[in-house]
C-alpha cells in the first residue's frame, strides 16, 4: 500500500529495524529515571537542534501529541486570554480548546486563499500568547515566513505559539521568529503516533515561571524542572523517542530535506494543475503548503478517486472539515520516496485515459 494519507502517514522503512534495536538494547524496558532513559534523551535533544536547525538555548519538551501542546501552553503560559488566527479547521480547534480553559480568548478568522492578515489584526494587548497553524493540514495552506516575520515584528513584546505539526521535520523553519514550536511526529518526522517534539525559547520558560502554574502532570515549569534533568514527567513514549534519536541520525539536515520537499511540491502542483475535472484547492500560489496538497472536485469524483486508488492500494487523504466531502488531500513528507509519486502519478494519468 502507498501511503499519501497526510498523518498518520508513511514511517520510514527503517523503523522495523530501529524497533528490533529497542528491543534487543533493552530500551523498552529501561526505567525513565535510569542512566540508560537519560543519555537517550541527552542525545536526541541534541540532535533535535542540530538537524532542524533550533537555537541551541530553544528547550526541547516531549509530550504526546500536538493537542496536548494546546493544554500545556493555554494553561502554562495564559492566566486569561490567548488570541488565536486561524483559516482552517485545526487552527480554530485550538481556539475552540483555549475558550474552555480561557473564556476569553480571541479568534481571527482569515481566507484560505489569503495570507496572515498580520497589517489587519487587532490583538487586545492584554493578550499573553498569540497562536497559529504554521500549515493547515485541513486545506492544505501554510504562512509565509514574510508573515511570520511581520507578525514577530509587530508583536514584539507578546509570546508567538506555532503549531507546526505538519512541516516540522519536513522544512526549514525560522524557529528564532517565535517562542514555542510543536509538532505530533506522525507526519514529516516519519513515525508511528504517540509523540510530539516542542522547543521552547528562554522568554517562553521565564513567563512559564513567573506564572508558576503547576496543577497538571504536564504543566510547563514542572516539565522544564524534570528536562533539566533529561527526564519527564511522567512515563514517555520510550520506544517513539527512541525510533526518533534513530531517524534523526539516519536522516539528512533539515536544508537539504527543505530543497527536497519543496522541489516536489512545486513539480505535483503542476501535474495536478493539468486536470480540468477537479482543481487545486488554494488558488493562491503564495499560501500553498509545500507538506500538504489539497485538490477539491464534485462529492462523486473524489469518492470514486479515492476508491480506486484503494484498488490500487494507493491511500490517499480524505478532506476535511469545510471540504470533507469535495476534497481529497495528499500529503509531501520526507518519507514518501519520489519513485512513489511516479507511482500516483500514473495512477492519475491511467484514471483519465
Amino acid at each position: 500500500m502507498l501511503n499519501f494519507y497526510p498523518g498518520p502517514s508513511k514511517v520510514y522503512p527503517e523503523v522495523r529495524t530501529y524497533m528490533v534495536d529497542a528491543y534487543d538494547e533493552g530500551i523498552l524496558c529501561a526505567p525513565h529515571r535510569g542512566e540508560q532513559f537519560v543519555q537517550m534523551s541527552r542525545a536526541v535533544v541534541g540532535s533535535i537542534k542540530r538537524r532542524l536547525n533550533i537555537p541551541q538555548d530553544y528547550y526541547i519538551f516531549f509530550t504526546s501529541s500536538a493537542t496536548e501542546c494546546w493544554e500545556i501552553l493555554i494553561q502554562s503560559l495564559t492566566t486569561h486570554k490567548s488570541s488565536h488566527i486561524y483559516n482552517g479547521a485545526f487552527g480554530e480547534k485550538w481556539h475552540q480548546y483555549a475558550r474552555k480553559l480561557r473564556p476569553q480568548a480571541e479568534g481571527f478568522a482569515f481566507d484560505l486563499n489569503q495570507p496572515m492578515p498580520v497589517s489587519e489584526l487587532n490583538i487586545s494587548a492584554d493578550t499573553e500568547l498569540i497562536c497559529f497553524t504554521h500549515n493547515e493540514t485541513s486545506n492544505g495552506t501554510q504562512v509565509s515566513p514574510s508573515s511570520i516575520l511581520n507578525l514577530h515584528n509587530r508583536y514584539r513584546d507578546t509570546l508567538i505559539a506555532v503549531d507546526a505539526t505538519s512541516s516540522m521535520a519536513g522544512l526549514n523553519l525560522k524557529i528564532i521568529k517565535a517562542d514555542i514550536w510543536f509538532a505530533s511526529v506522525q507526519k514529516c518526522f516519519g513515525l508511528p503516533a504517540g509523540l510530539a517534539v516542542m522547543a521552547c525559547s528562554p522568554r517562553a520558560i521565564f513567563r512559564a515561571k513567573q506564572i508558576a502554574e503547576k496543577s497538571h502532570y504536564n504543566s510547563l515549569v514542572s516539565m522544564y524542572e524534570k528536562m533539566l534533568n533529561y527526564q519527564t514527567t511522567h512515563t514517555p513514549n520510550v520506544l517513539n523517542i527512541y525510533l526518533l534519536k534513530r531517524m534523526l541520525e539516519d536522516r539528512p539536515f533539515i536544508k537539504t530535506i527543505d530543497l527536497h520537499l519543496s522541489d516536489r511540491a512545486q513539480d505535483l502542483y503542476t501535474f495536478f494543475g493539468q486536470f480540468q475535472d477537479f482543481k487545486l484547492l488554494v488558488e493562491n500560489e503564495e499560501v500553498r503548503s509545500k507538506t500538504v496538497l489539497a485538490l477539491q472536485a464534485s462529492e462523486r469524483l473524489v469518492d470514486d478517486i479515492r476508491k480506486r486508488a484503494l484498488h490500487h492500494h494507493i491511500r490517499i487523504g480524505n478532506g476535511y472539515g469545510t471540504w470533507a466531502r469535495t476534497s481529497f488531500r495528499i500529503a509531501n513528507f520526507p518519507a514518501i520516496v519520489d519513485e512513489e509519486y511516479e507511482e500516483l502519478k500514473r495512477f492519475f494519468l491511467h484514471y483519465y485515459s
